[in-house]
């Protein structure tokens, strides 16, 4: 099955509402042919998702937004929390979930990640579950097992029909932000995985159908490899999603590999 590319922005918490503008402008402005062959989300602080949305909008751009978070309830007492009807009626189609910094700095757990991506997808919304190591649990020989487990937890309770909605992006913990990338072989093994885990979860087509990205600082100049490896269907970018350049050049080997 042909999968289309995904490269989703992960602008973490980078950009005012003013950036975010002109940041999300000059994406949308270096958008050339073949851009609709590959999916193509920006993921900004929830502050900057209205302006985006609105430059986006005005430019009548194919790019969709996304958030980095999102609570499980509707709405609620949740001092500092963003519900889904709030996403959606900004214009959110998309939601990064589970982010390894999310879990890290702080404690979210996967029975939180599988709450939200099991309310994300009843809404019709298209989470990006984020899955990873530690250096320590790679140096261990644990790490299929770690990252397959977070798969299985993430996906508890949710059907075929709503695992459909979903991409996995695989972040190997050790290479996130640190200028650290994974090998290619590395990654093309865990996603062979992931995708394996997929399969026993919700069956062949579902599996066959679903993205599954790297997100561990991919960048230009690495990029043509990671999208050569059979299982790789794009990536989630971090840095190189902050520059208007970095980010088209990857969406344009996304698009060559079409």
């Amino acid at each position: 099955m042909v999968r289309k590319p995904l490269i989703a922005g992960n602008w973490k918490m980078n950009m005012t509402p003013a950036e975010s503008v002109v940041l999300s402008q000059g994406i949308s402005n270096r958008s050339a042919r073949g851009w609709n062959k590959v999916d193509v989300v920006l993921c900004p602080p929830a502050i900057d998702l209205r302006s985006v949305v609105t430059v986006l909008d005005f430019d009548k751009s194919s790019i969709e937004v996304g958030a980095q978070n999102v609570h499980w309830e509707p709405s609620g007492a949740f001092t500092g929390e963003i519900g889904i009807p709030m996403l959606k009626d900004v214009g959110c189609s998309w939601c990064i979930v589970g982010h390894s910094e999310r879990r890290a700095m702080f404690a979210e757990t996967d029975m939180q990640v599988n709450r939200k991506v099991r309310a994300l997808v009843e809404a019709g919304m298209k989470p990006i579950v984020c899955v990873g190591e530690s250096e320590a649990v790679r140096d261990k020989g644990a790490a299929e097992a770690f990252v397959c487990d977070q798969v299985r937890a993430a996906l508890a309770g949710v059907d075929a029909d709503e695992a459909a909605l979903c991409s996995i992006a695989y972040e190997p913990v050790w290479a996130i932000g640190t200028g650290r990338s994974a090998t290619p072989e590395q990654a093309q093994s865990m996603a062979c995985a992931i995708r394996r885990t997929v399969r026993d979860l919700v069956g062949e087509e579902v599996a066959c159908g679903m993205r599954i990205l790297y997100g561990g600082s991919m960048k230009p100049e690495n990029a043509e490899a990671f999208l050569s490896c059979e299982d790789v269907d794009g990536g989630l970018i971090g840095g190189a999603s902050l520059d208007a350049d970095d980010f088209a050049a990857l969406v344009k080997t996304a698009v060559d590999h079409v």
